[in-house]
């Protein structure tokens, strides 16, 4: 499986947001690491992953009721 890292603006802006989505990320298959910069105005979410695609990332976090955008 190949190892990618995915960035998005998201609006996870607080350590409540962040409590919110751990749950989802943390058992994921295929997401190795993940981290949210909520210092940064774009609040930018990094996801390490194995096998799991940038599109089954962004369903993951819609699914918790948040917005993301991939970073290009």
């Amino acid at each position: 499986m190949e190892n990618k890292e995915f960035q998005f603006k998201t609006n996870i802006n607080c350590g409540g947001c962040v409590a919110s989505v751990k749950p989802h990320l943390d058992k994921a298959e295929g997401v190795c690491e993940w981290n949210v910069d909520t210092t940064d105005k774009d609040k930018i979410l990094t996801v390490k992953t194995e096998g799991i695609s940038q599109e089954q990332v962004l369903d993951i976090i819609r699914k918790t009721g948040f917005k993301a955008e991939p970073i290009v």
